[in-house]
């Protein structure tokens, strides 16, 4: 049993549990708590750490999620060293980094959330599960939103980022210009839509342009946008958390996708691949 938060292994653990730099150069990540150990892929697990009280108290739940899987056992003061959270699960994995390409995210008909330099790891990880929820076939993101396996993030997807394909992209623009020439359609979220989200077809391969939580989309990302809607406001309300208004399109674009069909009231056309999208 490991008893001091100085031995050389606890000390790396730390490093992915606290500096995103170490988890880039190492392609390894920090999954904590009997859920998402569970729900990690076994093929992606490559150490495991157990409370000593862990393996005392929760006997018959240790020896289920245990089962074929060698493991470190540590004291109580090392997994509370080792934790992000103020009361520990008391199991701990650290996990090899998932890798995808953009071709792995545009399976027929494509409904992507693309977003831009989102930061808040909260509201990136409760997209990631929207997304699966929503049915979603990928997220593309620039290099300056959110790390993805930000321990806030892999707690707040709930297991959906084990599951999510997605892909950081250095050229945003280039991206959306790729996807564009692929026939996917591209729907910018903007207070200044010309459409309410609603109005639009959302059956055919689509990706929802998604900002900044204070700025936005930039105006150049926006312009690359095939359309720009917007989600109508009552009271005196002006706009949504990017995280709810993501989730808003992406499950209007489910709904519509179990019906078979799109909205054909106040169609607005567009040029382009998609002109027959809305």
């Amino acid at each position: 049993m490991i008893t001091s938060t100085g031995n050389n292994r606890i000390r790396a653990v730390s490093a992915l549990v606290k500096k995103a730099k170490a988890r880039r150069e190492q392609k390894l990540f920090i999954a904590e708590g009997p859920k998402l150990f569970s729900e990690l892929p076994r093929t992606h697990l490559r150490e495991t750490y157990v409370s000593e009280s862990f393996l005392k108290l929760r006997a018959e739940r240790a020896d289920a999620l245990l089962k074929g899987c060698s493991y470190e056992i540590v004291s109580d003061e090392v997994m509370r060293y080792l934790s992000d959270t103020q009361t520990p699960q008391g199991i701990l994995a650290v996990a090899e980094q998932f890798s995808y390409t953009l071709s792995d995210l545009t399976a027929e008909p494509a409904h992507l959330l693309i977003l831009e330099t989102l930061q808040d790891p909260g509201n990136l990880g409760t997209l990631i599960r929207a997304a699966e929820g929503a049915g979603a076939t990928g997220i593309v993101m620039n290099t300056e939103t959110a790390d993805i396996y930000n321990p806030k993030v892999i707690r707040s997807a709930m297991g959906s980022v084990f599951r999510m394909p997605f892909v950081y992209v250095k050229d945003l623009r280039e991206t959306l210009l790729t996807l564009k020439k692929s026939g996917i359609c591209l729907y910018a979220a903007h207070l200044k839509g010309s459409a309410a989200y609603d109005s639009a077809d959302y059956t055919k391969s689509a990706g929802f342009l998604i900002g900044n939580e204070a700025g936005g989309l930039t105006d150049e990302t926006a312009a690359l946008a095939d359309k720009a809607v917007r989600i109508p406001m009552e009271g005196r309300v002006e706009s949504l958390n990017a995280a709810v208004a993501a989730s808003v399109l992406m499950f209007e674009a489910a709904r519509q996708r179990r019906s078979g069909s799109g909205v054909p009231l106040n169609i607005v056309p567009v040029s382009g691949p998609c002109r027959d999208n809305i």
